[in-house]
């Protein structure tokens, strides 16, 4: 499978951006995908991620500001990203684990200014 990420920008401080991720193809709903983050300089870190029958999972930094959801018929993951701070700025990456296989999309800026 294969993941396309998008939506990533330059935003202010407090503001809002939406990130998307397009499969190649359809991923059950019960299959978890997530969405990742790494900051200049350092480690890739975990954001948020979703599956059905379960609520979803934030990382204290994100929670009560970001809104992970999927719409399975489109095949597409999203991240609702509201009240931006600059420590949110980095690259955004998409991901999910299929059988044995770890997928990753290639990765959207964001970027928050101050």
């Amino acid at each position: 499978v294969q993941l396309q990420a998008s939506g990533g920008g330059l935003v202010q401080a407090g503001g809002s951006l939406r990130l998307s991720c397009a499969a190649s193809r359809t991923i059950h709903s019960s299959v978890v995908m997530g969405w990742y983050r790494q900051a200049p300089g350092k480690q890739r870190e975990f954001v948020a991620s979703i599956r059905s029958g379960r609520d979803p999972n934030y990382a204290d930094s994100v929670q009560g500001r970001f809104t992970i959801s999927r719409d399975n018929a489109k095949n597409t993951l999203y991240l609702q990203m509201n009240s931006l701070k600059p420590d949110d700025t980095g690259v955004y990456y998409c991901k999910t684990s299929i059988g044995s296989g770890e997928y990753w999309g290639q990765g959207t800026q964001v970027t928050v200014s101050s």
